[in-house]
């Protein structure tokens, strides 16, 4: 979930029964869990409230979407993908065809700046 397993898990619940003392702990548990309650509760009025603006066009749209980092990982990942298959394509043409067509003793193609 958050990258807490049971040993970690457990030194926090140690820390807050010496912190908290165990009489309170169970109380301060409680108050937490529901504030997270609450700002997931916003969070997800928010994300609905930004749908409805937006139109139906952006109906499956995710807050994490809208994050810098994830839009441009996500189209560089698209354009390698479209980069691919480009290859890919060619690829198989080239397969198809028996290769570029060269003259015997001809060299290919080359690109001094491409190197």
């Amino acid at each position: 979930m958050f990258g807490v397993g049971l040993p970690e898990l457990a030194v926090i619940l140690l820390v807050g029964v010496i912190v908290f003392g165990p009489d309170k702990l169970p109380d301060y548990a409680r108050q937490a869990g529901r504030m997270l309650r609450q700002l997931r509760n916003f969070a997800q009025s928010a994300q609905n409230d930004l749908r409805s603006e937006l139109g139906p066009e952006f109906a499956d749209l995710k807050l994490t979407d809208l994050d810098p980092r994830v839009a441009i990982r996500k189209h560089i990942l698209e354009a390698m993908d479209a980069d691919d298959l480009a290859e890919a394509q060619a690829a198989r043409l080239a397969a198809k065809t028996g290769g570029p067509d060269l003259e015997p003793g001809e060299r290919p193609p080359y690109d001094l700046e491409a190197t």
